[in-house]
């Protein structure tokens, strides 16, 4: 598959079979998410890699209430064999930015001195990178927001507290899907997004 073909056919997908993914697939799509790029290159992305129905299902238990469960839209979601949540750790790009090469930005001094939390975009590159891998190893994909239920996951998988999550990709086998209402919503014209030389 060329890269023209990997974004145009990169969806999220919302139904998967129970099928597993191959170790050593999920191992390549990992390190090729890793290659994002990154701030100076400080490359301090990480990823909790939850594998098979009891790691998933914690996770779920944690996130999805069983009573919730009979009337949640998307139950093809749950049976997703792995699950990754991305993780930005803020601290290492300050420590990143103390050194020589790059202490005259003032960035290094602490986490308030960013305009931009680079940590949070380069952790949606790295995410990015793997939602495009997903497809091109023939596989589907879905992120979603963890919202309040971060802390919990954090702890339950021993995750440090320098680390925060940005959501979490489910991915695997898809099986047949329907769309969501979002997904039907027309993307915008090219000229409609685009501003040439100023707004």
């Amino acid at each position: 598959m060329d890269f023209r073909e990997v974004v145009a056919a990169r969806r999220m997908v919302r139904n998967f079979t129970d099928a597993p993914v191959e170790d050593r697939v999920l191992r390549r799509l990992l390190d090729r998410a890793r290659r994002a790029p990154s701030a100076g290159n400080s490359s301090a992305t990480h990823f909790l890699v939850l594998r098979g129905p009891e790691e998933t299902g914690r996770y779920w238990d944690l996130t999805l209430a069983p009573e919730a469960r009979p009337t949640f839209p998307w139950p093809g979601l749950l049976r997703a064999p792995v699950l990754v949540v991305p993780l930005a750790q803020a601290e290492a790009y300050v420590e990143r930015y103390q050194a020589p090469d790059k202490a005259a930005t003032g960035l290094g001094e602490g986490v308030d001195r960013w305009a931009v939390p680079y940590w949070y975009v380069d952790t949606g590159f790295a995410t990015m990178s793997l939602l495009l891998g997903v497809v091109d190893a023939g596989l589907g994909a879905c992120f979603f927001g963890l919202f309040d239920h971060g802390p919990a996951v954090m702890r339950t998988f021993g995750v440090p507290s320098r680390f925060a999550p940005i959501g979490t990709v489910a991915l695997g086998h898809p099986a047949p899907d329907r769309q969501s209402k979002s997904s039907r919503r027309p993307r915008p014209a090219l000229d409609d997004v685009t501003h040439w030389g100023s707004w």
